[in-house]
């Protein structure tokens, strides 16, 4: 596992002394929280200063970070479809703590809002000895028009505040923790409301679901729901939501990956070529066939979030084929390709599927080359630098070189608006995922 020390700002004597406290003491320093509304310290469960000996292992069933290699979230959010893919990377970093040093995993969070990328984080999680998992920080990227706008709500524990309690051991119904704690930056205080409850997750009933309501630095509230074997299962506000649609190996299946499916990711693929091509005949064929595969498909076991999503791409997709709209097609069978490839993670290794989404950015680059849409260009090259991380672990190091040259060369296509380029590149960079 590679490891990335991060280490305490050197911020002055105050930082000095608290880091000194923070070393000696049996609970943690609590900062202030202004006027917020915050609970009776006697109703925290955090405030005890937490040792971690296997901080990596995290046995937690409502926060199953180190056992979860890909989970995918759908909802809505200012009334755009908001999608979140999480991955556990397998790289671990070290950071700096109360005289501690604690190895945390890394896991990234890449949200994207219609269709495009929207927030990247690169989450740092330790469990403690009695079960807690602490929540160490977070590197944030927040993007617009396919450009990082800020990298607010970015912390380390130690540099800018203390760890902070993301899940109880036991959580038990008016225990309060902080999942952040540095108010002034980020802050979050949550209260647990509700425990045993029966969910509906992505395959059937869940036991032992939580749900509590969090407090943000704004005064705000939203509830969470949190689910074993899951974790965070359900977000929302009364407006925008963010719900599990499902999870690996969580929702693993052990059989092949169903011909139905191979035959809706072709059969995208397909569409693809001969929409650009204008061949609508031989679009029309390979559509007839989607929609039997899925027919067939959705008959069966089918995440219940994902069922109407994919039902939704594929009628967008015919009657792009029945308009003969070459753009609207091609974009509907990325969506569609897409949704296939999230059903076929309860099949296949993390690693191909992403190799599968990867290939699908760079068809969507294409795409956008061709209109000459430099925002969406620009997004699409950084989403693949976010996907290439979750990939390049498994390539061999000459294929890793290969790849990391061609993506520095699109960069530089990218910056200097050589929209054909870029094309050509992404198109050169498509063969070279198709061979793996």
């Amino acid at each position: 596992m590679r490891s990335t020390r991060v280490t305490l700002a050197t911020g002055g004597l105050m930082t000095a002394l608290l880091a000194v406290a923070c070393t000696s003491a049996s609970t943690i320093p609590q900062p202030d929280a202004g006027d917020l509304p915050v609970a009776p310290e006697s109703a925290r469960v955090d405030l005890a200063m937490p040792t971690f000996s296997n901080p990596t292992n995290v046995t937690n069933p409502l926060f199953p970070v180190s056992s979860q290699a890909s989970v995918l979230l759908v909802g809505t959010v200012d009334g755009m479809a908001f999608r979140t893919e999480v991955t556990l990377l397998p790289e671990t970093r070290i950071i700096e703590w109360a005289g501690q040093s604690v190895e945390v995993l890394v896991s990234q969070y890449v949200a994207y809002l219609d269709g495009r990328i929207h927030e990247v984080a690169y989450d740092f999680y330790a469990q403690a000895d009695d079960g807690s998992v602490w929540y160490f920080g977070e590197d944030v990227f927040n993007f617009a028009d396919g450009a990082i706008a800020n990298t607010h709500g970015t912390w380390i524990a130690g540099r800018d505040g203390p760890a902070a309690m993301i899940m109880a051991a036991d959580p038990k119904v008016g225990d309060v923790y902080r999942p952040e704690n540095i108010p002034g930056l980020v802050f979050e205080e949550v209260t647990v409301k509700q425990v045993d409850q029966t969910l509906d997750g992505p395959l059937g009933s869940i036991e032992g679901g939580i749900v509590v309501q969090e407090l943000h630095m704004d005064g705000a509230t939203e509830d969470k729901t949190f689910a074993p074997a899951y974790g965070e299962f359900f977000t929302s506000d009364g407006v925008d939501t963010e719900a599990l649609a499902m999870a690996v190996p969580t929702d693993a299946a052990s059989e092949p990956v169903p011909e139905s499916l191979v035959t809706i990711t072709d059969g995208a693929a397909t569409v693809f070529a001969a929409a650009d091509a204008g061949s609508w005949d031989g679009a029309t064929a390979a559509m007839e066939d989607m929609n039997a595969a899925w027919a067939d498909h959705a008959a069966g076991d089918v995440p219940r979030l994902v069922e109407p999503l994919i039902g939704e791409a594929l009628d967008a997709l015919n009657q792009a084929i029945g308009a003969q709209d070459a753009e609207a097609a091609r974009q509907a069978t990325i969506n569609v390709a897409r949704l296939s490839l999230d059903l076929q993670l309860r099949y296949r290794p993390v690693t191909e599927v992403d190799l599968g989404r990867f290939d699908l950015w760079l068809a969507q680059l294409q795409l956008d080359a061709a209109a000459e849409d430099a925002g969406g260009v620009n997004g699409d090259l950084l989403t693949l630098d976010y996907v290439r991380d979750r990939i390049v672990q498994a390539l061999d190091a000459s294929t890793a070189a290969e790849l990391n040259l061609a993506l520095e060369e699109l960069q530089t296509a990218v910056t200097d608006g050589d929209f054909t380029a870029a094309s050509e590149i992404a198109h050169r960079l498509r063969g070279l995922v198709s061979g793996l």
